[in-house]
């Protein structure tokens, strides 16, 4: 399927209207920063939610639900100021591959961060510049950052995508879209000012990525950072300013409409 930039960018525009509203929260792994209004409490528990972000939306909700209650629904004050027996609580959790050791290396991780840093925002962005085109060097900074304790579990680093590992990042493009996207819809948070939304790169999947072939806004087969890539500079073309705007749209289409 094959149509002119202008009629694509009507499309997707209403499209991203149809979705990008508060209904869609409920039943997406973005309700669970949703149920917080502190802003740390918001990037931690967008950080979960999003890195627990395959498989099931049901159950990727239930699951991040209830990490947040062994958390004492407090995350930020959790990662702080956590007793060894806070940490006990911890060790049962599993989602998928996902487990208790990938989670007390994230909990150290948070508590290392927060101790130094007001936001988690800074663990992306002073590793980039106002002039980079996007994220890119941000999502590598991230990684080496996330992984610079001592003692890293060899097996966690499977839970933190890279650029530098030709990753597609969904994930962590998705949760940047969270944080730094704000439109006053209601669902994005943008919460974070230092990256500009014409920076972030849109979030790609198997989903995301048919859809995207479907209209020619896509050629690579496969999914990884280079068609992410690829996609967000045809998305580019519609909304310079706001291109993971069109998430809403392709994953709409994608997820919910199987188109």
């Amino acid at each position: 399927m094959s149509a002119k930039p202008k009629d694509l960018s009507e499309f997707f525009n209403k499209k991203v209207s149809e979705y990008n509203q508060p209904d869609f929260i409920k039943d997406d792994p973005v309700c669970i920063p949703h149920l917080f209004s502190k802003k740390q409490d918001i990037e931690i528990a967008g950080l979960f939610a999003a890195i627990f972000a395959w498989g099931n939306r049901t159950t990727i909700i239930k699951k991040a639900k209830e990490l947040m209650q062994l958390m004492n629904n407090a995350p930020h004050d959790f990662v702080l100021h956590h007793t060894y027996q806070d940490l006990r609580k911890l060790e049962g959790f599993k989602h998928r591959t996902f487990n208790a050791t990938d989670l007390l290396y994230f909990v150290s991780f948070l508590q290392y961060h927060y101790s130094r840093n007001e936001s988690l925002e800074s663990a992306f962005t002073k590793w980039m510049s106002p002039q980079d085109e996007n994220i890119e060097q941000a999502l590598i900074g991230f990684y080496h950052y996330f992984f610079s304790l001592e003692e890293v579990p060899s097996r966690t680093r499977k839970h933190i995508a890279s650029p530098e590992k030709n990753s597609s990042c969904k994930r962590l493009n998705m949760y940047l879209r969270w944080m730094v996207r704000n439109d006053d819809r209601g669902v994005d948070f943008g919460i974070w000012n230092s990256i500009s939304p014409g920076q972030l790169i849109c979030p790609i999947d198997l989903h995301v990525a048919r859809v995207a072939k479907r209209f020619n806004l896509l050629r690579r087969d496969p999914v990884d950072w280079l068609a992410a890539l690829e996609l967000t500079s045809y998305l580019k073309k519609l909304d310079k300013v706001d291109p993971a705007k069109y998430d809403f749209a392709l994953f709409g289409l994608g997820v919910v409409e199987k188109f």
